[in-house]
């Protein structure tokens, strides 16, 4: 290739590469709006096949899509009621204990309970080293990490309900946007786009539903052991004390949203409620639940989960963990839930476009 004119070609060069920089620099600022509309039009996908199903079986469209909105709002509801009266409680728990505490403090009956309990523990110097930790704190820096915690929970709060107000648009125009995207496609391709797009949207639908109704089935059991078979054990084993567990309805709430993330999801809801279970109610409580999330799993691992998404998208294991891997590390929660349908969608594009091709050579 002969040159004509270097300096005219290294300066649209330059002129590419900042433009290109320009770009980059905008997606990083807006890709957490990017994330939240990636997040609605997934769970949009999700819940379009309810709507089908629903407008199946003689409801009309409108009805269809009222009824899975309030399902879904029903939801949300459902956990902020379960999660408010837990906090409230911990909180005057803990404002009740503060004064006891202090008085216990400075009469010496707080060390004096801790020798006794666990004699080998050096309690003088431990004593020491938190009255030197707390000299070197600073009030402005605990107030800043404090109202920096605030902001990321009002933030998680915020997101939370853009999220929710961009599925509930998606759900409800669902069918206009797919219409506009198709038409952006040539004449001549656009049957086989809209026959590929369709199939992804299914898989991604299917995807959801599957994953979803293993977080029902979860939190549907975890319910109902919690609350009504654990107590009836109790008053046979442990007539004197029983089995109590605080909390049931929360406890089945993160077990629900657990196993919602796939592969690590169920594990880490179960060791998370064994925790609680184990601060709120001690021993013998916290055995039965341990051993009940110990067979749950094993249940979920090969019944449940083989059987429920086998029907929802056909890939191979070992590229199931590798997408999870792939998307939690890139994107997080939200990349772990989406890259196993993309995965799958990966998938049936190159089965129905890169090898029909590549035969054909």
């Amino acid at each position: 290739m002969k040159i004509q004119n270097p300096f005219r070609i290294g300066l649209f060069g330059g002129l590419g590469v900042i433009v290109a920089m320009a770009l980059g620099a905008t997606v990083g600022s807006l890709a957490t709006i990017l994330t939240y509309v990636g997040a609605a039009l997934f769970l949009a996908l999700g819940l379009d096949p309810l709507v089908t199903w629903l407008e199946k079986h003689k409801f009309p469209r409108w009805l269809a899509i009222l009824t899975v909105l309030v399902a879904v709002l029903g939801v949300f509801a459902g956990l902020i009621f379960a999660i408010i009266p837990v906090i409230v409680e911990q909180v005057q728990n803990a404002v009740d204990t503060v004064p006891d505490l202090i008085k216990g403090i400075q009469d010496g009956t707080v060390k004096e309970n801790i020798l006794n309990a666990l004699p080998w523990l050096p309690i003088d110097d431990l004593l020491t080293q938190a009255e030197n930790a707390f000299k070197d704190f600073d009030i402005a820096t605990i107030g800043g990490g404090v109202l920096t915690v605030g902001i990321g929970i009002a933030a998680g709060i915020t997101g939370a309900v853009v999220v929710l107000i961009l599925t509930l648009y998606f759900v409800s125009s669902l069918s206009s946007i797919k219409r506009g995207l198709y038409q952006l496609v040539p004449a001549s391709r656009r049957p086989q786009f809209i026959d590929i797009a369709e199939q992804i949207a299914t898989a991604v639908g299917r995807y959801v539903i599957g994953q979803g109704s293993l977080a029902l089935a979860n939190g549907v059991l975890s319910f109902i052991v919690l609350t009504l078979v654990f107590p009836g054990i109790g008053s046979l084993v442990y007539p004197e004390s029983g089995l109590p567990i605080s909390y049931s309805a929360l406890l089945a709430f993160i077990a629900f949203l657990g196993s919602l993330i796939p592969l690590v999801g169920t594990i880490s809801g179960s060791v998370i409620i064994t925790l609680l279970v184990l601060l709120f109610d001690g021993a013998p409580s916290v055995i039965w639940v341990g051993i009940y999330y110990l067979a749950y799993m094993q249940l979920e691992a090969y019944v449940l989960n083989p059987r429920i998404m086998s029907q929802a998208v056909k890939v191979p294991g070992a590229i199931v963990v590798i997408a999870a891997l792939a998307g939690g590390t890139l994107l997080g929660i939200l990349g772990a839930l989406i890259a196993i349908p993309v995965a799958a969608a990966i998938l049936l594009i190159v089965r129905q476009v890169v090898m029909p091709r590549q035969n054909e050579l």
